[in-house]
């Protein structure tokens, strides 16, 4: 039976407190205050009884600031309350820094999230199949009261800011989206009384015969457009049922997972009286610990005890009622109430934020160790680890301590042992071993490196509260609860319904809205992609695409590699999209695919996208694609680190060669993309394998193209007859290229994401999606990295030449298009800036941040959701990127420039005459496929 307890906030805090203060002395130096360690600060500081109220109705722009000057009466802690309304934006949390007096006060300040508000646009819709289709998510603007908290939830209750006596100027910046700002208030928040001293003062009056069900799934309000309704077919008893079709039957699961995230619900109360409250719902992701939610009637907490409530692990629904065997009786007045559930930490929010700081800690102490032993040390050496680094060894002792004593704390707080935990006492063990025979560390290393790495798995996973919700029941004391488990009738039944359903229905299939009819035109469209995204497209075209147009569309989710095999046998489809960039040349040069420059209104098309993302699909004057995707590189770093070594983010390469040695003194090194051997190995039938088709699979010649492009020469010479590798240019980029592997000793084999999380690698070149993965993967990282701009090379005038090459996916109509004319209405919809937009924020709001979309379109990249500061910086790369050139026999060009590349590595082949033999062959290649394709122009003799 589920239990509902108080939380002890004070003895776990002051527990966290201890840990960090005692063992993590390095962490607290080195990183910026953070909030815990600022309460304790001023932990013997008044917390006066007043109210400030600072009004603003002001509209703050993103990347501008309010600021109040307030002449406060009494030194003190005090809360502050913002009251805001969202204004029309991105569709992202805003996201805001606090300073006082010119500073932070502590880190957490600089990331205050205020969320918007979202609700259905219209009913449920249903498909030609029987699937019900969700309706978009909306924003409901309105004004809202929120006091400053911590975005992440390792602290439950609001800040607390200490202002000195007399004024002081507090200064709130917009980092992310424009905020309207109403007022600003400081003073106290009242905190809420527990169960027995509300119900103290609540009338007795009991209602009989009342039981009222709300589904999940009709949600009124919710903070993030993410948190929408969702089918689940694995249950008999949910509501509503069908064991193969999509029903729209619950709300949350793994989606509503994340601290400060909120859905509400609406309901009619028929008469004043003491009521429970149940909640069918499951938690069946995170085995071994339970989520917590705080629940809020009318916008407040009731009671103590509802600040956090449990919901424990369970493979089934469970009807988990407030108070459990000895329910709750909650007083609630006749008429609408609106409630909600808002994803909280509960008592497992301290102990989240000592793991946090302590995996922090570990990733210092291994730096520590490699700057002694390497990455790969000499198992058969004694390091003399005792005598060069007794520090580190006393910390990994300490550390020991550390994650036992948070396992007994959290293993106490779930009543559970092992499963999840066991993560945590590895790597406890591992570490007081370690520290008790540090001769064996170096033969232990790689193991340690994984323990963190699943260490930080853990924390992201412990940090996440999913819940599923199918309804939620409102009853007088005396009613009865429904069961919530299936019994053994109900699920044979569904299990023989699915079995059946599994010879008659098409998962795979998407079906139509009934806008279109058999009279229209149509046009037949396939995408590579998931369902998820797939759908997403699907919802669009709907209603907006064939509305406007008239224009059916037969959308089909395919493995695109079977688009050759289609193509030549006569059944392809009219429009491809998300095709591999060596594709669509490859496809047009054979007169598979449409050139678009011949529509006429193509120029004006073209016009919305950079020149670069066209040119990987531009052969002479004719296109054969347009872009819908364009990844590029960008240099991220770690900034903790560059402070700890005095280093600065390097703007040229001739500073990244000065920096190199510097972090190879420590046993660190600089990260620059390189090409896996087996990528190039060929797929199925009709595949073309990537490094094969294509140079921008090949990541390693997009670093040799950047070092060319970067002196001002180009790839290919005219009409792309011939490379340009036999030139001066070619070969001082060619040299630096293998240099940085051959002398500077760069590694070719390396994990970015993991190098870059433990420091290994706190300078490294990939591309800008990494962020989107670091941001969700690393979040003990949290304003301790960043990206920039790539180093370059530094031009006469003084301005330094950053030039970037990138290509991505991309859409094509194919020849065998019944409706020319409708399938370029398609495209040009598809790729114009207001569906690109919408499509990626669709996926970003099903996935994630992790899942933002690499858009080709400037406006549409200008419209995700980035940090103002962090999007300027792509910007201003963008500039720079250049197309990555596709052309007939390019492939060859891809692959020869790897083998030269590996030849002067690997066996110290002369330069030179390396290069200069394997042009030959490449231009050799080109010439042939010249001559196959029928290609006008000759080509010039080879070097």
């Amino acid at each position: 039976m589920l239990r509902y307890k108080l939380r002890h906030r004070l003895t776990i805090g002051l527990l966290a407190l201890v840990f960090v203060g005692i063992v993590c002395p390095q962490a607290a130096l080195n990183r910026e205050l953070r909030y815990h360690e600022y309460l304790q600060i001023w932990a013997e500081a008044e917390r006066p009884a007043f109210e400030i109220s600072l009004p603003a109705n002001w509209l703050v722009p993103e990347g501008e600031a309010m600021e109040w000057t307030v002449d406060v009466p009494e030194a003190g802690l005090y809360n502050l309350t913002l009251v805001y309304q969202p204004t029309e934006g991105r569709g992202s949390s805003m996201e805001m820094e606090l300073t006082i007096d010119g500073e932070r006060p502590f880190s957490e300040a600089g990331y205050l999230a205020f969320h918007r508000i979202f609700g259905n646009s219209g009913p449920v819709l249903v498909d030609s199949l029987g699937n019900q289709i969700r309706s978009a998510q909306v924003e409901y603007p309105a004004s809202r009261r929120q006091p400053l908290v911590d975005s992440r939830g390792y602290t439950q209750d609001p800040f607390l800011f200490y202002l000195p006596k007399g004024p002081s100027t507090i200064r709130l910046e917009a980092r992310q989206e424009s905020i309207f700002i109403e007022e600003l208030i400081i003073g106290q928040l009242e905190q809420p009384k527990s169960y027995a001293e509300a119900a103290a003062a609540w009338p007795q009056a009991q209602p009989k015969n009342v039981l009222i069900k709300v589904q999940g799934e009709d949600a009124l309000y919710r903070s993030h457009s993410t948190l929408f309704a969702i089918s689940d077919m694995g249950d008999p008893t949910v509501e509503p049922y069908h064991p193969a079709q999509i029903r729209l039957n619950s709300i949350g699961g793994w989606r509503f997972s994340q601290p400060g995230q909120w859905i509400s619900w609406e309901l009619e109360v028929p008469e004043s009286g003491l009521y429970t409250i149940a909640f069918k719902a499951k938690q069946n992701i995170r085995r071994g610990i339970a989520s917590n939610r705080r629940v809020l009637i009318d916008g407040v907490v009731p009671f103590a005890e509802l600040d956090a409530v449990e919901f424990p692990y369970s493979t089934r629904y469970q009807m988990h009622r407030l108070g459990g065997a000895e329910p709750y009786l909650i007083y609630l007045e006749k008429g609408r109430h609106e409630f909600a559930l808002e994803v909280v930490l509960g008592q497992q929010a301290a102990l989240i934020q000592a793991v946090e700081d302590s995996l922090y800690e570990l990733n210092r102490i291994y730096r520590q160790i490699i700057m002694v032993l390497s990455p790969d040390p000499d198992p058969l050496r004694d390091y003399q680890l005792p005598e060069r680094i007794p520090q580190v060894l006393e910390d990994m002792a300490g550390q020991a301590v550390v994650l036992h004593s948070l396992a007994d704390e959290m293993e106490g707080t779930t009543g559970q042992r092992g499963g999840h935990m066991l993560t945590v006492r590895n790597l406890a063990l591992q570490l007081e071993s370690m520290a008790e025979k540090p001769e064996t560390i170096q033969l232990r290393l790689d193991e340690y490196r994984d323990n963190l790495s699943a260490l930080g798995t853990w924390l992201l996973q412990t940090v996440e509260q999913p819940l599923q919700i199918d309804y939620i029941l409102i009853a007088s004391p005396e009613e009865e609860l429904p069961r919530a488990e299936p019994t053994l009738g109900q699920t044979v039944r569904h299990e023989l319904a699915k079995l059946q359903a599994s010879f008659t229905h098409d998962y795979s299939a998407l079906g139509d809205l009934g806008t279109g009819s058999a009279a229209e035109r149509t046009i037949r469209v396939w995408i590579g992609t998931g369902r998820d995204q797939a759908q997403a497209l699907k919802t669009i075209i709907e209603d907006s695409f064939t509305p406007q147009t008239g224009i059916r569309v037969d959308l089909e989710l395919v493995d695109m590699n079977i688009l050759l095999q289609a193509t030549l046998a006569g059944h392809g489809p009219d429009v491809a999209l998300g095709v591999d960039p060596s594709q669509p040349m490859n496809f047009g040069l054979r007169g598979a695919v449409l050139n678009l420059a011949e529509f006429p209104d193509y120029s004006a098309i073209a016009q919305q996208f950079y020149p670069a993302s066209l040119e990987p699909f531009t052969f002479r004057e004719q296109v054969y694609a347009l872009p819908e995707q364009l990844p590029f590189f960008m240099l991220f770093y770690r900034q903790d680190i560059l402070d700890e070594l005095g280093l600065t983010v390097p703007q040229t390469w001739d500073e990244v060669l000065q920096i190199i040695p510097e972090l190879q003194k420590l046993n660190m090194n600089f990260g620059l993309p390189w090409t896996e051997i087996k990528r190039n190995v060929g797929g199925r039938v009709g595949e073309t394998p990537a490094g094969v088709g294509s140079l921008s699979a090949s990541q390693g010649v997009l670093s040799f193209l950047m070092f060319l492009n970067q002196r001002g020469m180009e790839l290919f010479g005219e009409d792309a007859a011939q490379t340009n590798l036999h030139t001066q240019e070619a070969y001082e980029a060619f040299q630096f290229w293998t240099d940085l592997y051959e002398l500077y000793d760069l590694p070719l084999e390396y994990n970015a994401e993991n190098r870059f999380r433990l420091g290994e690698m706190p300078l490294l070149i990939a591309s800008y999606t990494l962020y989107n993965t670091l941001t969700v993967f690393a979040p003990e990282l949290r304003g301790e990295w960043g990206f920039a701009p790539l180093p370059g090379i530094r031009q006469e005038d003084g301005t330094i030449n950053r030039t970037v090459p990138a290509s991505g996916t991309a859409s094509v109509i194919l020849t065998g298009a019944q409706d020319r004319e409708a399938a370029w209405e398609f495209v040009k919809w598809w790729t114009k800036a207001e569906t690109q937009t919408r499509y990626a924020l669709d996926l970003e709001a099903l996935m994630g941040a992790a899942a933002r979309y690499p858009a080709a379109n400037p406006e549409t990249l200008r419209s995700l959701p980035w940090p103002l500061e962090d999007y300027r910086k792509l910007e201003e790369q963008l500039a720079w990127v250049r197309g990555v050139p596709e052309v007939p026999g390019g492939y060859m060009v891809g692959r020869h420039l790897d083998n030269a590349f590996r030849r002067v590595v690997e066996k110290q082949a002369p330069v030179r005459e390396t290069l200069l033999d394997y042009n030959r062959v490449m231009n050799e290649e080109i010439l042939a496929k010249r001559l196959e394709l029928g290609l006008e122009g000759k080509e010039e003799s080879s070097p």
